[in-house]
Parts: C-alpha cells; structure tokens; sequence
C-alpha cells in the first residue's frame, strides 16, 4: 500500500528526528532516502571529517549518542549514530529511492520515484541544506592542468597532485582541509569573509554548553541575539592555534578573498596572487528543489517560504533548514526540537 499520513522526503538527521515524533503518535509515513544506507551523507564526505559539536549535543530525540559525552564525534561515528537511531526505533525508511518528483493533486500529494507513485495527506521536505555544490565561474578560468574539486567530491590528499594547494572557503571544513594539507605541503587559505575562531573547549567543558546556558543555541531568529547571530558569518570552532602556528611557519599563507584567476595564477582581493597546482573549492551548496512541483513554496532565489518549517501550501512543510527557528535548527542536536513542534501542526 502507497498511501500515507504522511511521506517524509529525506532519511538523515531531520527525516529521522520526525519519524521518531511520528512514530509516537501512531501516525501512517514513510521515510523516503535516496542513498542505500542510513548515514550515507555523512559516510561520504573527507575522511578526517570531525564535528564540531559533542557527542552529548548531537543526540536526536530520545537516544543518547554512544562514547564520551564530552568528545567530538568523526564522520562515520555521526553515520553509524543515525543508523543506529532509525532500527532502535524500527522507523519505515525506503532506501535507494530518489524521488523524482513532488505534486499536490486536489488536496493530496503524490510523490514520484523512480519505480514507484506514493501518496499522502501531508509531506515533510526533510532534505537539509546540502544540496548542489556551489563553485564559482572563475573556476571555468583556470588553466586545465590545474587539479579542482569541491569538498563535496573530496575524500584525502591523495586525490591531489603534487605542489601547492589553494583552498577557497572560510567555513569550518575549509579550515579542517586547510590545517590537514599544510602539514605535508604548501596551503594559500582564502578566506572571503572575516571570521571568529572559537575554541572547542573551555577549562576543559565544551564551548557548546556555554552556548546552551547562555541561550545562544535556542534563541529564535527573530529575537534581538538571533538577528545578530544570523546576519554575522558562523565562527571556525577549533584550529584558531593549528592556522597561527602554521603560517607562522609559513606552511598556511592566509589571503583574502579569491577574485580572478588567469590560467595558473589566482589573484586575491588584498592584491596578492599566488600559482597554484590544485583548488579545492570550499564554498558550500545551493538550495535545488528542481523535483519540487508545486507554486508558491519557494523564493527567487529557490529558498524555502516558510514560518518554522510550516508553508503557504496545506500540508506541505519542510524540516532541517539553517535557522528554521534557531541557531541549532540544522544541528544534529536541535533538529529534535524542530521537529517535535512541527509534529505538533501536521
């Protein structure tokens, strides 16, 4: 049978905090997920991949994370969690279904596989933000024998070919990337933007439980604290020592943004250049609802319209967004919260 309460569209941190609500409240859904096995975004992404954010702060509703609450979690710990997660509680998830896909007919959705039609009064989009690697048009400038990839196709240095290597992109992954290869080889970190570098711990407590008694992690975004967190840039946690230390050294060179390149030459906006051999572009994901069907759900630039998850279009919500209501919404910790109050207006 392929009709539902409700189909959710996405078996990672989102879909599967839902599926547990759900679940208990004896409603009918399925959980539809497009890799072949639970975790599979997190299996896929570099190999020395560390979360920022501690174990004990990375629990899903009602299942603590395994190992020492107070240590950070690798990649394939977080995959293994999730996992974990959705045959502790025995949640209907359909791998391998990628759905092709999403209309409303009359006032039931119909959600289009690649094998098969499932129907449901509701949908929960419970994607994430990580989409469509985003790389930009200069990359088209570069000479060919210069080595590109996204950190999305990234795995290990040895994906790279000899020389130096120019990582573009402020964000944490981009720093972790950055510190990993000036161990073994020359870095230029171009940083678009200024960021904060915060600790990982303070007198041996992690920074997330001051965030969370301060109340940064659970203040709404329309809240004075929640406008100013938004509208600054998200700090690098950790590896503020590892990056002073380095290009002291002069193994990290930091430069500013990247603004132009000519062949093998990039050309910075501080005015420095620097040739390169490899790029690693560390510049994030765009939103791609291409399969979405449905008018008046998101903006000019293909973002979700929504008020805590919830859109102008009956029945149709989404779960998992960057500061769906708070700082922790696209954390694997304050997903839970997102979607026991979403449960609550299905």
């Amino acid at each position: 049978m392929n009709d539902y309460d409700v189909i959710v569209i996405g078996g990672g941190q989102a879909g599967l905090a839902l599926g547990y609500a759900l679940k208990r409240k004896n409603r009918r859904f399925v959980i539809v997920e497009q890799n072949q096995r639970i975790g599979d975004s997190w299996r896929q992404r570099y190999d020395s991949l560390v979360l920022f954010t501690p174990r004990k702060h990375n629990q899903l509703p009602g299942l603590t994370f395994p190992g020492e609450q107070n240590t950070l979690p690798n990649k394939d710990e977080a995959a293994d969690y999730l996992e974990l997660y959705a045959k502790h509680f025995e949640l209907p998830v359909m791998l391998g279904m990628t759905v092709m896909e999403l209309s409303k007919i009359g006032s039931r959705f119909q959600v289009r596989t690649q094998d098969r039609l499932l129907h449901a009064k509701q949908v929960v989009i419970a994607t994430g933000p990580f989409h469509t690697p985003f790389i930009p048009d200069i990359a088209n400038r570069l000479d060919h024998t210069v080595h590109q990839l996204h950190t999305s196709q990234y795995k290990n240095e040895s994906q790279l070919i000899d020389g130096p290597v120019l990582v573009v992109g402020s964000g944490n992954s981009g720093a972790q990337i950055a510190v990993e290869l000036a161990a073994h080889r020359p870095v230029i970190f171009s940083q678009g933007e200024s960021r904060s570098y915060l600790p990982n711990f303070i007198f041996g407590k992690p920074i997330f439980d001051y965030m969370k008694t301060f109340g940064l992690l659970d203040a709404p975004h329309s809240t004075w604290i929640g406008k100013k967190m938004r509208s600054s840039p998200d700090p690098i946690f950790g590896y503020k020592n590892q990056v002073r230390e380095l290009s002291r050294s002069g193994a990290l060179r930091l430069v500013s943004r990247t603004v132009q390149v000519n062949g093998r030459t990039v050309y910075f906006a501080d005015g420095t250049e620097a040739t390169v051999n490899n790029v690693l572009w560390a510049t994030g994901f765009r939103p791609n609802y291409d399969w979405l069907s449905i008018p008046d759900v998101l903006d000019s630039k293909g973002r979700p319209i929504h008020l805590r998850g919830i859109t102008k279009v009956p029945g149709l919500s989404f779960l998992g967004l960057p500061w769906q209501h708070t700082r922790a919404s696209a954390l694997m910790g304050g997903v839970g919260k997102d979607a026991l109050y979403l449960v609550e207006h299905l």
